[in-house]
């Protein structure tokens, strides 16, 4: 049976959540959301996959910065696999540990996919950014680790 993932829209507002970082220090989506915000859900820190997508984030942090987001990334790893991930690439934004995959499910990043004909459910690589006030500003779903950064600074005016 297909798991039904209900994806946000532009103009939808933004699941609320409380979750760890990579520090143990508790986050909520109240304070981040006072300002514009890129989530990215990721299904793995150190994969291949997701360590290319974590350091393009990084390598454009100033680029996203000086337009006014921050970037956030979000992840069902433990809160020490995170910090482990940040401390080896030298990650200066928040990763966010979702272990019970709550946000990623309230955000539509979590559902069905299919690899190599294979059929599972798992996280989906998804892209969210919001406004300050807390709206979606764009809800882009199954992104590609390579090439994101730079499509995501196209679609924002960056």
């Amino acid at each position: 049976m297909a798991i039904k993932v209900s994806r946000l829209e532009p103009g939808d507002k933004s699941p609320t959540f409380s979750l760890a970082n990579q520090d143990n220090n508790s986050v909520t989506s109240k304070e981040l959301l006072t300002t514009p915000t890129i989530f990215f859900f990721f299904p793995a820190a150190g994969s291949p996959g997701c360590t290319k997508e974590a350091v393009d984030f990084q390598d454009y942090l100033e680029d996203f910065a000086a337009q006014g987001y921050q970037v956030v990334g979000i992840s069902p790893d433990s809160v020490s696999r995170l910090k482990e991930f940040s401390l080896s690439h030298d990650l200066s934004f928040q990763l966010l540990s979702d272990p019970d995959l709550a946000a990623h499910r309230s955000f539509g990043a979590f559902g069905e996919k299919n690899l190599y004909g294979r059929v599972y459910t798992g996280v989906l690589r998804s892209t969210i950014v919001t406004d300050k006030k807390g709206k979606i500003n764009q809800a882009l779903y199954n992104v590609k680790a390579t090439g994101h950064t730079n499509m995501l600074k196209k679609r924002l005016g960056i």
